[in-house]
């Protein structure tokens, strides 16, 4: 894999790009600020590997478009997708979200991978296959009693139907698509929520050590999901393709 190129974006971003580094991976990083990207390009490139910072607007077609044609005319070629890009948005009972909340949680978890997607396929298939990582989330796909989070679940759930719808249409050029559903993770994701009215949508829930069974309650890491991407990029995962894998310790179920 030393020649293979994948494409990152996003908060656990940083942690599947060093996995895909350590697994001889050429790295394209993508962020909407330098400052961001920047620091995982360095760390990469201080063990040795290859990186290049990719500046972008997840949710504008014409800079995706722009960062994957610079990512392409800096290593020749595209082998895997991780499309990790999205925000939490504003929680809040259906009736006060306002379409603009809706449509900027839409625009960039979902839109987002739309456009990740429609951009990157094209070297795919001139690469002759490859994998697409799409990072949703356990809320729209395995659980839904997070307060208010109409829109980010809505969205993370289209995002696993466009996995499965994917997954027949790219099968032919040999690109596998997947989606990996991580629980509580420790990232930045929480800068970019708004919690609005919560008492009026919370479910109670009850558990005596927390909501991730398996770690008595602490959220999970970014290493644990980047993990499972790393596996999922590589050719030991050759046959799995259309598959949601959540990587939550347990939480999905409980809540």
């Amino acid at each position: 894999m030393k020649s293979a190129v994948a494409f990152v974006t996003g908060a656990i971003g940083k942690a599947a790009a060093l996995a895909l580094a350590e697994d001889g991976f050429k790295i394209g990083v993508l962020g909407h600020t330098l400052e961001d990207i920047s620091t995982t390009v360095d760390e990469i490139q201080e063990k040795g590997g290859e990186a290049v910072p990719l500046l972008a607007d997840i949710a504008d077609e014409g800079q995706m478009a722009a960062a994957v044609q610079q990512l392409v005319e800096q290593y020749g070629r595209l082998d895997v997708v991780v499309a990790n890009a999205g925000i939490n948005g504003v929680w809040a009972p259906i009736d006060d979200l306002t379409l603009k909340e809706w449509n900027d949680t839409i625009s960039i978890n979902l839109t987002g991978t739309f456009l990740t997607i429609r951009a990157t396929v094209p070297e795919l298939k001139r690469s002759g296959g490859g994998s697409i990582v799409v990072i949703s989330s356990i809320n729209g796909t395995r659980t839904f009693t997070t307060p208010g989070a109409t829109a980010y679940t809505a969205a993370k759930a289209g995002q696993v139907a466009m996995v499965q719808q994917l997954a027949l249409e790219l099968a032919r050029h040999h690109i596998r698509i997947n989606a990996v559903c991580p629980g509580e993770i420790e990232t930045n994701i929480d800068t970019y929520t708004k919690l609005r009215r919560e008492n009026e949508t919370a479910i109670p829930v009850v558990w005596p050590e927390g909501q991730v069974p398996i770690t008595g309650g602490r959220p999970g890491r970014s290493e644990d999901v980047a993990d499972v991407i790393a596996f999922l990029a590589s050719d030991r995962s050759r046959h799995i393709t259309a598959s949601p894998i959540w990587v939550d310790g347990g939480q999905g179920l409980l809540r």
